[in-house]
């Protein structure tokens, strides 16, 4: 980033976005490589998913199947969700390490190879693994709340109590609209602190949460239009490719399927550049000076580089 520190506090919006988007051509060939082997296949998850178990459901939901092939194929459907989850659950984590890792060495002027990326992903997956964990504990607490609104969101409807319906239609859009934007904004955020300072697991998202103070809207706005796009991507996906087999033919489906692939990797990328650049914004915005040459042997420590001395007592001792 070509701008000075304490001018990255007065970015807007449509600044972050543009000078995200700028981050890629500083060293195409590395994002190029992260985008190919991380993000396009977690894209393409995202995405297929549906796909593989529309037949599958569709088959168990056949009133006429036979009882034991409707219980192989929940057995398929189960085996295939876990096997899902853990694939979304490892590339979502190493495209996040790969991008904030990547974005932070061009920030400290680190030299940024593809390589060395990789080099240091097992390491940073660790952090980015502990402070998952939290973020999983506190998405549990709010799920537990989500499903006691939709409990009382149908007791309402099957008591007809007007009261009733609009206290929890009333709790269900305050959850999504801003507790489920600000946990993702919270996570995101901490997931780039994990990597970029010593600290990880609840101590990031504490210091997340000190970082989103005074830019909390910024941070919704961001995160909520995030959400929307991949909603629109899924559905236009889902309609077309998954269910659209009456009305499109084979040609159509896959041209259309792979072009939305493809706007979901660009989504993706400029997300993940986005949540690196605006850890940079916080920073910035609350005067915490960001120490390059600090942040620079910080990200050496994960390729097991050596740590130059810069305590002029310790080279007098070498001298001796």
């Amino acid at each position: 980033m070509d701008i000075a520190p304490e001018q990255l506090q007065f970015l807007t919006l449509t600044e972050i976005l543009k000078e995200s988007t700028s981050i890629p051509k500083r060293a195409p060939k590395t994002f190029y490589l992260i985008t190919l082997t991380l993000i396009f296949p977690l894209s393409f998850a995202i995405l297929a998913h549906s796909l593989f178990t529309h037949p599958i459901v569709t088959q168990i939901q056949n009133p006429y199947s036979d009882p034991t092939q409707t219980r192989h194929q929940w057995i398929r459907l189960l085996v295939f969700q876990l096997c899902y989850l853990l694939f979304l659950f490892a590339f979502s984590l190493f495209s996040t390490a790969a991008v904030v890792f990547t974005v932070a060495s061009l920030y400290t002027s680190k030299p940024v190879s593809f390589s060395s990326t990789i080099s240091a992903i097992p390491r940073v997956f660790k952090r980015l693994l502990i402070t998952f964990t939290w973020v999983s504990a506190l998405m549990i607490a709010y799920n537990c709340v989500f499903v006691a609104s939709l409990v009382l969101l149908i007791v309402a409807l099957d008591t007809q109590n007007a009261f009733l319906l609009f206290l929890s239609m009333v709790i269900m859009f305050v959850l999504f609209l801003f507790v489920h934007v600000y946990i993702t904004a919270l996570w995101h955020l901490a997931s780039v602190v994990s990597v970029l300072e010593p600290i990880y697991g609840l101590a990031a998202m504490k210091k997340s949460y000190e970082l989103l103070k005074g830019r909390t809207w910024m941070a919704a706005v961001l995160v909520f239009g995030y959400t929307v796009l991949c909603a629109i991507i899924a559905g236009v996906f889902g309609a077309v490719v998954v269910h659209g087999g009456e009305n499109y033919g084979v040609f159509v489906r896959i041209v259309i399927g792979g072009f939305l692939v493809g706007v979901l990797v660009i989504v993706n990328l400029v997300g993940l550049m986005v949540q690196s650049v605006f850890y940079y914004v916080c920073k910035s915005f609350h005067n915490q000076g960001i120490d390059k040459s600090a942040l620079h042997d910080h990200l050496g420590g994960y390729l097991g580089e050596y740590v130059p001395l810069k305590s002029s007592v310790q080279m007098e001792s070498l001298d001796i």
